[in-house]
């Protein structure tokens, strides 16, 4: 038990034990004599605590009064009597509760005011716990005692609230206690007096009695058996722990002793009295005491009790019939419900139950269980705002809405809004027993909740839940606030997870199946099995749904020797046997299943009486399923069955075939061959009900399906079926029913379970762009076979109406089963539902008269009532009551077109032309007749003017479908009907006819035309009233009511019209016109259809008010739409309407005429590119504007217009085009006006070139053109400003070259890359031109493969070339890209270590050395070769190759040339294939003997002298003198001694990349010295090592190092600036903001910027920096001085004030000051000695300020400037001190500046001062 209880804790926390806590509020124990005194500290204390409580906590409690004034009241009455809230609860408040349930562990209590708490089994006594621990230690339960035998539901008893626990999801749960130490706390031994009634528990059982724990330290109570004898009349024990309420009958040895009695009666009805001693502090509840009611509001009493109480009753406590029987002064018997000490309020009660002799509490309400009901149609009878309102229930029964279950949690209280509404709906929370009241709630939330309470979970239910807690033994779900079930560890999953952990987290949404649920005990077992929770085989929730041959999944729960036992739901269990397990042997089923698989299971027997089953695992598997237990005798297929309707269910009937009770299923789609019959025939059955004419469809091993569907039960009875797929043929006609609908086409079911696929092509004769529209699942359908594939069994039918035949007088069938039909169920469901209004409507048929009474009349119809069908709808549509003016109550006789019965609606006509005498019909006659009204596959039509009505069917095919609105019937249309059967008796007296859409023949006049239409004639001249004016039409109401329209086109002559005006807006709405019939438009599509169309329906008559057609004196004839095309010319100038801007295609619509339409492109719309983005906006609905005709054609129907009056388009004019792809070889591809295309080349861009030329244009964008000329139907196109608007243009850079003679030899030419290739770079000069310059002619360097080139030049990439020559002829152009031609750098970057290209005499010295060494040995003449020598330049450090073997000897260079020894730099190459690393080596170095793979040192001497002399290859060199040796050692250490001095002065500056390193070595934190380096490099315009070198300044100085690292940054920023790209600035200055604080970044670079001048990028970069750090007083400084620097003084006055309002306050003068000095600086002085004038009027002490204005003054200003300001400066009300030194400066300044009569001035102004600060001090 234990377990479970961990499983399913209940709200007051399970069986874990609580230890009764002590109270916390301190009582004052007091006699009433001296209340007043004692309690005031207190009182005081307790309303500062409770200010904190709440706010409304105040009118809450009730505070005692100190004053005396209408006699003596102890506690306060409250200001509004409100009942007892869950937040005011506090421990300590005692209260009478009544027993709601009693479980093992905890009793369940009714609290007043519907509050709920929880007594747990350790709260009871202390006798009781210790003798629960006893029983524990001794594991002897026998004599325990349990809670269900000390407490019974309706018992009603005293307790006290010992703790609120919080609840896991936040609500409170009141933990109660019994014990009388507790609930008797304020009573002491002495205040005990005879006749009190006290509560208490039984501690032990005497002999003679029991002794009562009344919770009294000192005193012992004793009840003695006698007593209970006499008056229980019962010899029951009492037992250890039972709550009693018992009488004092004396008191001994001063309260010591105390005998008790215990008589029911006199016990309950014992009245409290004052002389009892009862007062505040010790008042319990349940005492009955004697009240005076001294006030009565609208929410409860308030009564005076035991001479000076006051007591409030609230609203749930006042007796119900009795409430107006209250009047102050009366005297009543109230019982004390709860008393909360703290604030002495106390509660009674007048209910009759709780006061009257002999009445008892009960704990379930009168009308049985109603909780979670859902009720609705309640009214609020009464709102009782602090509390809640009373709501009546249609029974009359008054249930309580708490204040908070008025509104949803989140929402604010609208309790007047809640009180107007008339109707409520409710959920049923709860019953009160305390109250006997039953709790509502109003939200919707919870009315809303799909499971309210644990009854409304039923096993095999699918549910949603959240995951709230993982457990060992499994995991808790919520499915809502209440409601949680487990979910064993064994039914996670399929398996068992060893870590659930990392499958399920806390909150997760899962989806679950209920497999058992215990309302009572509140236990819910759920499983996520997936084949359990997916399964769609039928549960067993019971042993009698288990029936032989049944098959469902089940779950194994045990395995033993002698098979499996497996479980279903809730507690049906069954055993397979061994035997059963497996079609293969099994001996050990432990080895093959395991507890908590999921297996399909066959029941083999089941006894229901004695919960036992046999089940089979291989029967399952084997799949016989449920024919062994089903003899299937009759049911054969194309036989008429009769069959008994089981159980009815969302899909359809379960139905036991008569008279063998074989089980079957009848969908609902399978009860009619019409498909809106199918729910009324459904309605109108019932279980037990027998339906006949049914015929089996299909029948497999699961289940056998009927129908009902007359035209497959004909199909089957005559034949017309294939009974295996082995009989289907090709060609072959069939009846079937639409299974499925599938994206590709759909699925037919035929007879004998055979399937049929129709695809989408094969469905319809129409196009079909999507199949749900065509057909419904269940429709009856005709099909074909077309395609057999007998390998995989499958067939295609078609379902086209071309394709399939139906029998003769199928559709007349069709209608007279499927009105039988609509009859017969109307007629069974309102016998059914024995409602009188129902047989009524059962018995109306179409065409009968009703004589009604008008209710509402309106533009969409009328409504009607009828004393005869009370409660019915009656409805006529606009349509039937056109013409006929009704008032409300008016008399009316009207004719039923169609009653509904299941909405109980009928639909009726008061149009005179159906109420007029009916004439006879003749068999044969034809008719036209109109649709008065359509529901789904049935119509009510009126023939003619005969006033009879009749019912068609809508299809006339089974397999017709109607893909658009337009083809389906409608109100108002115009059919052909020939009458077949005047009077049929199947139609109930109705005609029978056949019909089809009217097509008038094409040679019938118009006249003849409308003979049966109520239209109007063309050229019939009508007076209309003008209903409605839009902007495209008017609409008009002709005299006979019918509706007329207007075409904008048709409202004023053409010739009239002012472009831009609106022609309709000229008429008013209301007036009446004169206009003329010019055609029709179709009531649905509204498209314009002419005379001749064969579906034309006149409907509603397209007319015109143009004075000139409404002549009727002249001709006037109808125009075909051909005609009117072929009219307009091209290049036509028109005036048309919009009609309409179409966004997809971005195109308008206009109209010239109500039949003719023409489109304008985006393109001919607009001749401004701003414009593109919203065209619509230019063009107005129904306005007239002026185009020329661009393009016309009838056939196909195409007429374009164009709105920039230009219609063709003309060498050297400007159009607009749009973008439509951008081709790096071609330029871009536009899209041209009246469906031209063209192109522009690179060259044609702009007339500057620029890098990347195409990247500033994207697809879709808008341009402006100028057409060059047209070649192969393509324009060539230019966007040079020059060519666009050539007057102001400025001078072209870069002119466009239209013929190679314009160019000249020797001319600088710029052009665009256009492919590198091995002839050359091609390089394009103009859109025609193309130049050629050949890879010597292209580089400086050496280069032996053009990949190297090609590499280095991307297409599009501009250069300056040189025109090398001109051959007119072949007109090609040779050019040269070599820096000495052009005056640019080389296309090649010196960076990539290439040799450069011998030219003139190196060259020849080159070619005769190769000639001379051919004769030396191979090796050597390799060697040489590979010498090839670099620039003839001193350099001091060979260079070297990232491929570099790393090893590098310097070496030093003599100054005496003639030295032999002297070295020169060798740069042995090797041959290019071989990649190895070179060594750089100087001469003379003797190697170690091992690497002689290397040459010799000699060798390498030999080799050099013989570049320079002219001696032979194998000549040596002469031995040198001992003289000349010693002058060598000599100068070897005079250079040493130089290049040490060199290395220790610190102010030379490094020569080469060497010395630079050694010094990074030393130091590789300067900043400085990374600089140099780059300096260094820059100078030899090294761009890319000047960068590389930055780059590993920024890898090498420490990170700590911030501000030599910033320098780097700078330094970088600073050479991106000068040679880099405005991308590759910005990705350094990106970089830089990363690692460096972004402030001084920002700050540099704009500096940068301002140095170059570059003042848009300057202040771009300086409003980013003041948005971004706005409150930095630096920036707005920087930014001031930057805008003063350019000139922009207002600009700089403007930044001030926003500077102002960005920083904080007392920054503002230092900020002014600083802009003033900037002023004085850069500005206007004038300007900043106002600023500073302002500032130091307003802070005339800021010295600082004065001393800088001087400053500046002198400075900038006059000398008798400068003097006045000494002279306001010195009167300054300041320090001596300070005055001192202003003085001083005077001085110095009149010496320097002014006469000896001027410093005297100063001098004389100084004693003054000194004196009169002397006289101050003396003072």
């Amino acid at each position: 038990m234990a377990s479970v209880e961990e499983d399913f804790p209940r709200g007051g926390g399970g069986g874990t034990a609580k230890k009764p806590t002590e109270s916390k509020i301190e009582v004052q124990r007091t006699e009433v004599d001296n209340l007043f005194q004692k309690s005031k500290p207190n009182e005081q204390a307790e309303s500062k605590k409770r200010k904190g409580a709440g706010k409304d906590a105040g009118t809450k409690l009730k505070k005692p009064k100190t004053g005396k004034g209408d006699g003596l009241t102890l506690n306060a009455a409250a200001k509004c009597v409100e009942i007892l809230h869950l937040k005011n609860m506090k421990e300590g408040i005692l209260m009478l509760g009544c027993v709601k349930e009693v479980t093992d562990f905890e009793v369940t209590v009714s609290l007043p005011c519907g509050m709920q708490g929880f007594l747990s089994i350790m709260n009871i006594c202390d006798s009781y716990t210790k003798l629960l621990s006893d029983q524990l230690d001794s594991a002897d339960t026998e004599d325990i005692c349990s809670l269900r035998h000390l407490f019974y539901p309706g018992m009603v008893f005293r307790c006290v609230v010992a703790k609120l626990d919080v609840a896991k999801r936040g609500s409170l749960s009141i933990q109660l206690s019994t014990n009388p130490k507790l609930v008797n706390k304020a009573l002491t031994s002495s205040s005990l007096k005879a006749g009190m009634a006290v509560s208490g528990c039984v501690e032990s059982v005497e002999d003679h009695g029991y002794i009562v724990d009344i919770g009294l330290s000192g005193t012992n109570a004793f009840l003695p058996k006698k007593t209970l004898k006499d008056k229980h009349n019962n010899t029951e024990e009492l037992k250890v722990g039972q709550y009693l309420t018992s009488q004092v009958e004396e008191v001994k040895n001063e309260g010591r002793v105390v005998r008790l009695s215990v008589s029911p009666p006199t016990v309950a009805q014992a009245c409290a009295e004052s002389k009892q001693g009862w007062n505040l502090t010790n008042l319990l509840p349940g005492l009955l005491v004697k009240a005076t009611i001294k006030k009565v509001t609208k929410h409860g009493l308030i009564l005076d009790f035991l001479s000076s109480f006051s007591g409030q009753v609230d609203v749930l406590h006042m007796e119900p019939g009795q409430t107006s029987s209250y009047a102050e002064g009366t005297e009543v018997r109230a019982r004390v419900l709860y008393v909360e000490p703290s604030a002495r309020l106390v509660g009674l009660s007048l209910r009759s139950y709780l006061v009257q002799p002999g009445a008892r509490v009960d704990p379930a309400p009168a009308g049985g269980d109603r909780i979670g009901e859902v009720v609705k149609d309640c009214k609020m009878i009464a709102m009782h705002h602090m509390s809640g309102a009373m709501v009546e229930l249609p029974d009359k029964t008054v249930a309580f809405v708490h204040r908070n279950h008025l509104k949803e949690g989140n929402e604010p209280a609208n309790e007047n809004r809640v009180l107007a509404l008339t109707e409520h709906t409710c959920r049923i929370l709860d019953f009160s027993a305390m109250d006997q009241i039953h709790f509502v709630s109003l939200r919707k939330s919870v009315i809303d909740r799909r499971f309210y309470r644990y009854h409304d979970l039923e096993a095999g239910q699918v549910v949603e839940g959240t995951v709230s807690i993982l457990l060992d033994h499994g995991m808790v779900v919520h499915l809502s606030d209440h409601i949680r079930g487990l979910v064993p560890r064994t039914h996670l999953s399929d398996i068992l997870l060893k870590n659930p952990e990392k499958k399920y987290v806390a909150g997760m949404k899962i989806k679950c199946r209920v497999l058992s649920v215990d309302a009572e005990s509140k236990k819910l077992y759920l499983t996520r099995k997936k084949a359990l929770v997916e399964s769609s085989l039928p549960l067993f929730l019971s042993y009698a749904d288990a029936r032989p041959g049944r098959v469902s999944h089940c779950y194994i729960v045990c395995i033993k020797d002698f098979g499996c036992i497996v479980r279903f739901y809730n507690s049906v269990k069954g055993l397979v046997p061994i035997s059963e397990l497996s079609s293969e042997p099994i001996v050990c089923p432990e080895e093959v299943f395991y507890v908590g698989q999921v297996l399909k299971a066959k029941v083999l027997k089941c006894d229901p009486d004695k919960a036992k089953m046999v089940l089979s695992f291989k029967a399952a598997v084997e799949g016989d399923t449920e024919e062994a237990a089903t003899p299937q005798l009759d049911c054969e297929l194309g036989k008429r069955l009769e069959a008994k309707v089981l159980k009815k269910s969302v899909n359809g009937l379960e139905v036991a075939i008569l008279p063998d009770e074989i089980r079957a299923v009848l969908p609902t789609m399978h009860l009619s061959d019409h498909m809106s019959n199918c729910p009324l025939l459904w309605e109108s059955m019932q279980e037990g009900d027998n339906i006949s004419n049914l015929i089996c469809f299909t029948k497999n091993k699961q289940n056998i399906t009927v129908t009902k569907k007359p035209t497959v039960r004909w199909s089957l009875e005559e034949g017309v079926v294939a009974k295996d797929f082995s009989e289907v043929t090709v060609g072959m006609q069939l009846i079937g029913v639409i299974k499925s609908i599938m994206s590709y086409g759909v699925f037919v079911e035929f007879p004998y379970g055979l399937v049929g696929l129709a695809p989408k092509s094969a469905m319809t004769d129409k196009f079909i762009s999507d199949t749900t529209n065509a057909f419904q699942p269940g429709q009856t359908v005709f099909a074909k076979v077309t395609n057999l594939d007998v390998e995989k069994r499958r067939f295609l039918v078609t379902l086209k109406i071309s394709e399939v035949m139906s029998p003769g007088g199928d559709a007349q069938t069709r209608l007279i089963n499927g009105l039988q039909e609509r009859r017969a169920a109307t007629e069974t469901f309102a016998l059914r539902e024995d409602s009188d209004l129902r047989q009524q409507l059962a018995a109306l048929a179409v065409g009968q008269k009703l004589k009604l009474t008008v209710d509402t009349a309106k533009d969409s119809g009328a409504t009607f009532k009828s004393d005869d069908l009370a409660g019915a709808t009656i409805m006529a549509t606009r349509h039937h009551v056109m013409g006929v003016s009704l008032t409300s109550g008016q008399k009316a006789t009207a004719v039923v077109l169609h009653v509904d019965i299941l909405s109980t609606c009928v639909h009726v006509s008061i149009l005179p032309k159906l109420l007029a005498k009916k004439k006879s019909l003749a068999e044969g006659s034809k008719y036209t007749a109109m649709l008065q009204h359509v529901n789904k596959d049935f119509a009510v039509i009126s023939l003619g003017d005969t006033a009879q009505l009749t019912v068609i069917q809508t299809s006339s095919h089974l397999n017709e479908v109607f893909l658009l609105e337009s083809d389906k019937l409608k109100a108002g249309m115009i059919l052909s009907v020939e009458v077949i059967e005047p009077s049929c008796q199947e139609l109930q007296g109705l005609a029978l006819v056949s019909w089809h859409r009217t097509s008038p023949k094409r040679h019938r006049t118009t006249s003849e035309n409308q003979s049966g239409a109520a239209g109007h004639c063309f050229g019939d001249v009508v007076r209309c009233k003008v209903r409605t004016v839009k902007p495209a039409s008017i609409q008009v109401t002709l005299e006979d009511g019918s509706t007329g329209s207007v075409h904008v086109s048709e409202v004023v002559e053409l010739a009239e019209v002012c472009t831009g005006s609106f022609p309709t807006s000229t008429v008013k709405v209301g007036s009446e016109v004169t206009a003329r019939v010019i055609g029709g438009r179709e009531a649905s599509s509204h498209r314009f259809l002419p005379f001749s169309h064969p579906r034309f329906t006149f409907t509603i008559p397209e007319l015109t008010l143009i004075p000139s057609k409404l002549d009727t004196s002249g001709d006037f004839k109808a125009v075909p739409v051909k005609e009117k095309l072929s009219s307009y010319m091209v290049g036509e100038e028109i005036t048309c309407f919009v009609s309409k801007f179409n966004p997809e295609r971005k195109s308008l619509e206009v109209t010239t005429d109500p039949c003719v339409t023409g489109t304008v492109e985006l393109l001919a719309m607009i001749t401004d590119t701003k414009d593109a983005s919203h065209p619509e906006k230019m063009y107005k609905l129904g306005q007239a504007v002026r185009a020329t005709v661009v393009e016309v054609n009838s056939k196909p129907q195409r007429f374009v217009l164009s709105l920039t009056g230009v219609y063709k388009l003309e060498k050297g004019s400007v159009t607009l085009g749009m973008v439509t792809s951008i081709q790096p070889q071609l330029g871009l591809l536009v899209r041209l006006p009246f469906g031209n295309s063209g192109t522009v080349a690179v060259t044609d861009l702009a007339d500057a070139y620029r890098p990347n030329p195409l990247d500033a244009y994207s697809k879709g964008q808008l341009l402006r053109c100028f057409l060059l000329g047209e070649e192969n139907g393509k324009w060539q196109l230019s966007l040079r400003p020059s060519r666009l608007n050539p007057q102001q243009t400025k001078p072209v850079k870069d002119p466009d070259v239209s013929s190679v003679d314009a160019l000249k030899a020797g001319q600088l030419i710029r052009g665009y890359v256009k492919s590198v290739g091995e002839q050359g770079v091609f390089i394009r000069l103009s859109s025609s031109i193309t130049g050629r310059a050949q890879l010597q002619q292209s580089t400086k360097y050496f280069v032996n493969n053009h990949k190297v080139l090609f590499d280095h030049l991307t297409p599009n990439t501009v250069l300056t070339t040189k025109i090398h020559s001109i051959d007119e002829e072949a007109e090609l152009v040779n050019l040269s890209l070599l820096p000495g031609d052009t005056g640019k750098p080389d296309i090649l970057p010196e960076s990539l270590g290439l040799p450069l290209r011998l030219i003139g005499e190196e060259k020849k010295e080159y070619d005769s050395k190769k000639k001379k060494k051919r004769s030396a040995p191979e090796s050597e003449q390799k060697q040489a070769e590979s010498q090839v020598p670099k620039k003839k330049k001193k350099t001091k450090k060979a260079k070297t190759d990232d491929s570099d073997s790393g090893v590098e000897v310097y070496f030093r260079e003599e100054e005496d040339k003639g030295d032999q020894g002297e070295a020169k730099p060798v740069k042995q190459v090797r041959p290019s294939s071989a990649g190895l690393s070179r060594l750089q080596v100087a001469a003379g170095f003797s190697w170690d003997v091992h690497l002689s793979s290397l040459k010799p040192a000699s060798t390498a001497q030999e080799g050099d002298s013989s570049d320079g002399e002219d001696q032979d290859g194998g000549s040596k060199t002469p031995k040198k003198s001992r003289h000349e040796l010693q002058q060598e050692k000599k100068a070897a250490e005079k250079a040493l001694v130089q290049r040490e001095t060199e290395l220790m002065d610190p102010s030379l500056r490094p020569q080469d990349a060497p010395a630079f390193e050694r010094l990074l070595l030393a130091s590789p934190d300067s900043s400085l010295l990374w600089l140099q380096y780059m300096a260094h490099h820059l100078q030899a315009t090294q761009i890319e090592q000047a960068r590389a070198v930055a780059e590993r300044a920024l890898k090498t100085i420490s990170f700590r190092e911030e501000q030599e690292k910033l320098n780097v940054w700078v330094a970088l920023l600073n050479l991106e600036n000068m040679y880099g790209t405005e991308e590759s600035l910005k990705r350094v200055f990106e970089r830089a903001l990363q690692f460096c604080e972004p402030m001084p970044v920002y700050q540099r670079l704009a500096d940068i910027y301002a140095k170059c001048d570059k003042t848009k990028e300057a202040e771009g970069l300086y409003k980013t920096m003041v948005k971004r750090f706005r409150q930095n007083k630096a920036v707005w400084l920087s930014y001031g001085t930057f805008l003063l620097q350019q000139g922009q003084s207002d600009s700089a006055s403007a930044l001030l004030q926003r500077a102002l309002t960005s920083l904080p306050s007392k920054e503002s003068v230092d900020v002014i000051a600083k802009f003033a000095q900037l002023e004085f600086r850069y500005g206007d002085s004038e300007k900043g000695r106002t600023m500073f004038d302002k500032v130091l009027t307003s802070y005339p002490k800021r010295t600082d300020l004065w001393s800088v204005f001087i400053d500046l003054m002198v400075k900038h200003g006059s000398q008798k400037e400068v003097r006045a300001l000494f002279d306001r400066v010195i009167h300054l009300s300041v320090s001596v001190k300070k005055i001192k030194f202003f003085f001083k400066r005077y001085l110095e300044y009149e010496k320097k500046h002014g006469t000896p009569q001027s410093i005297q001035a100063v001098k004389e102004k100084a004693m003054e001062f000194v004196e009169a600060k002397g006289t101050e001090a003396a003072n």
